[in-house]
């Protein structure tokens, strides 16, 4: 048995005489043996009729009122438990909160196993779940609980509760081992704990002791620190000079793989640079931190709750006064004499192991591989080949039915990688056209060599595309690794990406709406491929009108598996700790969680379906006042309806309008902030085809609450009308 309310839990009985009774004026007491009133409902209620108390199967114990000459069914409930929760929550309970102080604590921990008196942790009650210990707070849970618990499974009696040690738990009961089971709790660890080293204190649970000042900062109170209380946290060593007449400026410290700490503000629509200049220009800016998918996140306020993540989290970029980041001139003049000396050796050294392991590496290169100078087609009927290539660091990749080409034609073909054959650039590389001594032209994706993550992405898609063959992906043709050389050689797309055809007013080859309604109808049939006709289940995580290749037809072919992942036979579902991918075309679940599945795709499917069918990007409504994005946009107008305004005003038609608003129906299914909600890429494939006729209401889109950006003052934000053939490479982490 498990204790889940107690009346008098702040006023105890010092003996076994208590009574429970319904007093004179109808309200239930507990007193004492001298007859003392210890605890009372102390409610005022009419005194005709009569009054009975009742604990019901749920757990909450009511009294009933009952007027006179009425039978016991009809009673009203005057007073119940529930109301005046103590440390737990039960299914069904439900909380009135008003502005009375009795309603801002909900919860209200026991101060130990045994004394169930009010403890030092509570929570505040208003949506999320939010412990508090003095005036610091402990974890926050968002949306674990709401005001009213249910839907619970109740033959397994579950239960939160908040314990003495400030820990939130869902229990259930284990009939199988008659006893209570934790299905789940939080914190986790001890640096889950809310602001655990103070402002500015850094949480690390695998060092000893886990709280340490961030670079440029001291304990505020020096005393309480060594003596393992770190609440009062840090302070600055030099104050800013930022404001300051004649002050040097300020610059940034690099955290690595840091947790994002609390109160930040996002700004969209910033790249690195701008998100760093804009801070720098704000004095009130403390820190930064811009990583893919998430933007541009700043604090104007004292960072706290911040720890050590690694490996994971972000990088974090602290500002601090100038001095603390350099280093003595003289430290400066050794540390480059050393460098430099260093530098000219190992480049010597490194020089002549090239030119060996160029030789040893063309030998057996040569041994293994085909040699000519063009990429033939595959021959139908012919079995693909499997080769395995082995990477300097031992990796192993297989590559079916690939042209390893040589570096030196593809130098050729490309007129020595010049500026005027780039096609696009991304995190990890760039893209040039090239032309092969036959004539056939190419696309060659070129890693780059400053990068040593994207050595990963290299392998996932050699390894990832050479298996996948259909008319809506882009071809792989071959590949290069020659040195610290590493390309993938594709078919040349001569119009380039979606974007620039559907962004650049100035471009009217999809001013007609069956071209673009071939487009959407070539993208679903390529992501079909990728989640179920193919012989890996593929998530490709990052969709969007920049990884739309259109051929001379304008036929459609999806690019960039570089943060693709393979699904085994039955998963659906899996989790990552690094979000990968482009804001904008993410799913909820995806970008605060960590969840993908074939919904995130369908997700993105969606955003660009939308984007097609309105001519619009969908950040182009980041600056406006009513909208979020072009989902929050539609959603308004689809309830106000007036849907048909969204249409591109260069392909709305009479004859069309039918078919583009069942399109942008299947676009708001599509974009649903719940994953269940979504229908598969099946579905999605037969909705557009007429398949299914009968399309359900669909239910709000994610992201569709207007956001606070914080103001970005006088900085210029470029947006390009498009980033043709443009290639986002990022760090896959294992599953």
């Amino acid at each position: 048995m498990e204790v889940v309310w107690v009346a008098n839990r702040n006023n105890p009985l010092t003996d076994t005489s208590g009574v429970l009774k319904i007093s004179l004026d109808g309200n239930l007491q507990v007193s004492d043996a001298k007859n003392q009133t210890v605890w009372s409902s102390n409610v005022t209620h009419p005194t005709a009729g009569f009054v009975a108390a009742q604990l019901q199967d749920s757990g909450n114990l009511v009294i009933q009122g009952f007027p006179n000459n009425t039978s016991r069914g009809n009673g009203t409930i005057i007073w119940q438990s529930f109301q005046h929760p103590a440390d737990s929550v039960l299914p069904n309970m439900r909380f009135i909160l008003n502005n009375n102080s009795e309603f801002r604590k909900v919860l209200q921990a026991w101060k130990s196993p045994s004394d169930p008196s009010v403890g030092r942790y509570h929570n505040t009650g208003y949506g999320n779940i939010l412990i508090n210990t003095g005036s610091f707070a402990q974890e926050e849970v968002g949306g674990m609980l709401s005001l009213v618990f249910t839907g619970a499974n109740e033959t397994l009696l579950p239960r939160y509760v908040i314990t003495d040690q400030g820990i939130l738990a869902e229990r259930w009961w284990d009939d199988s081992k008659k006893n209570w089971g934790i299905a789940w709790h939080a914190p986790e660890n001890i640096c889950d704990t809310y602001g655990m080293c103070g402002e500015f204190g850094n949480c690390n649970p695998q060092t000893k002791p886990i709280c340490s000042c961030l670079k440029g900062f001291v304990p505020k109170n020096e005393e309480e620190w060594r003596r393992g209380n770190w609440k009062n946290g840090c302070v600055r060593r030099k104050k800013l000079q930022c404001g300051i007449q004649g002050g040097k400026e300020d610059g940034f410290q690099r955290l690595k793989m840091m947790k994002v700490p609390d109160n930040a503000e996002w700004i969209v629509g910033l790249n690195p640079d701008q998100c760093r200049t804009t801070c720098l220009a704000n004095c009130s800016c403390l820190a930064y931190t811009h990583d893919t998918g998430t933007g541009c996140m700043r604090w104007s306020e004292n960072l706290i709750d911040i720890e050590d993540l690694s490996p994971g989290g972000v990088d974090l970029f602290i500002r601090l006064e100038q001095s603390e980041l350099s280093t003595s001139k003289r430290k400066i003049a050794i540390i480059v004499v050393c460098v430099t000396l260093g530098t000219a050796v190992i480049a010597t050294i490194m020089y002549f192991l090239f030119k060996w392991r160029a030789r040893e590496k063309g030998k057996h290169t040569s041994d293994r591989y085909r040699k000519s100078k063009s990429i033939p087609e595959k021959k139908s009927g012919k079995k693909a080949a499997t080769n395995s290539y082995v990477f300097r660091d031992k990796t192993q990749v297989m590559i079916e039915d690939l042209q390893v080409s040589k570096l030196e034609d593809l130098i050729i073909a490309t007129d020595g990688f010049s500026e005027s054959n780039l096609l696009g650039k991304g995190g990890f590389g760039q893209v040039f056209k090239g032309k092969l001594e036959n004539g056939q032209e190419i696309a060659v994706k070129r890693l780059s060599r400053a990068s040593g993550q994207g050595v990963e992405e290299f392998m996932n898609e050699v390894e990832l595309i050479s298996k996948l063959q259909h008319r809506n992906l882009v071809k792989l043709l071959g590949c290069c690794v020659e040195g610290e050389e590493k390309m993938l050689i594709y078919e040349y797309m001569p119009n380039k990406s979606l974007d620039a055809f559907l962004f650049d007013p100035q471009k009217q080859e999809l001013s007609q709406w069956h071209k673009r309604f071939n487009i959407i109808q070539g993208i679903c049939r390529g992501l079909l491929y990728l989640h179920r006709d193919s012989r890996l289940k593929i998530i490709h995580r990052d969709l969007k009108p920049s990884n739309i290749l259109l051929d001379q037809e304008l036929n459609p072919k999806i690019s960039d598996f570089g943060m693709a992942r393979i699904f085994g036979g039955n998963q659906d579902q899996a989790s990552t700790q690094r979000v990968v991918g482009t804001y904008g075309y993410m799913s909820s679940e995806y970008a605060m969680e960590g969840h993908f599945s074939e919904k995130s795709d369908v997700f993105s499917f969606g955003v660009l379906l939308l984007e097609i069918v309105s001519g619009k990007k969908n950040s182009s409504f980041w600056y406006q006042e009513d909208f979020l994005s072009l989902l929050g946009y539609t959603w308004k107008l689809w309830n106000d309806n007036t849907i048909e305004t969204l249409i591109d005003p260069t392909i709305s038609s009479p004859d069309f309008q039918e078919e583009i608003l069942r399109c942008i129906h299947v676009g708001l299914l599509c974009v649903q902030e719940i994953a269940r909600d979504r229908p598969n890429t099946s579905v999605v494939m037969s909705m557009l085809v007429r398949d299914i006729m009968d399309l359900p209401s669909p239910k709000a889109p994610g992201y569709t609450q207007r956001q606070i950006s914080a103001d970005t003052g006088s900085s210029q934000i470029t947006d390009e009308t498009s980033s043709t053939n443009h290639v986002t490479i990022t760090t896959l982490t294992a599953r």
